[in-house]
């Protein structure tokens, strides 16, 4: 059950996170029904595997997302406060005690727990806009020079070698005698 759930961690269900939410539902604890960040796919997948209709979402759950969001530092106005790293579930924030910290965004769940302990409100929740779909590689900014041809590696073959080759002098006339 837990792995049908978001994995965002946000505890807008109630519960600290996904798996403590998944084990409320297998207990008869919890109803199917409150997990914004999973909405109607969530609800219905949780429904089709324990055999019992789907609910619309909760409202005093929240609202489910249509599209996802990701944390933004405005790293300008970060004071390295460290309250938005100890409130992020799946640790994906970066920074150290008054440094600026930054968000990893593939890591990022969008539960956005870490927006309300910021006392300087530099975090902002944008849509994730760039998926594999939408990147383009950069244009190359210098052209290159073409690559020489490469150099032969090979030993030569007879063909290849001259057809007079210059012939040897007899080792007895290069002896020189001084006398």
């Amino acid at each position: 059950m837990d792995a049908i759930l978001p994995q965002t961690q946000c505890g807008q269900c109630g519960f600290p996170g996904c798996k403590p939410y998944a084990t409320a539902i297998a207990t008869g604890q919890a109803d199917i029904n409150q997990c914004p960040p999973g909405g109607d796919a969530t609800i219905k997948n949780l429904a089709d595997l324990l055999g019992v209709e789907p609910k619309p979402l909760n409202a005093e759950n929240g609202t489910a997302k249509t599209v996802p969001l990701v944390a933004v530092i405005d790293e300008a106005v970060c004071i390295g406060c460290t309250k938005c790293i100890q409130a992020c579930p799946v640790d994906a924030i970066l920074g150290a005690a008054k440094q600026m910290h930054t968000v990893i965004a593939v890591e990022c769940t969008g539960c956005e727990l870490c927006i309300a302990p910021c006392p300087v409100d530099c975090i902002d929740m944008v849509p994730v806009s760039v998926g594999i779909e939408g990147f383009r590689f950069p244009e190359p900014q210098l052209r290159r020079a073409p690559m020489p041809p490469p150099l032969a590696t090979e030993a030569p073959t007879p063909s290849d070698e001259p057809a007079n080759p210059p012939q040897k002098e007899p080792a007895d006339e290069r002896i020189v005698t001084h006398g």
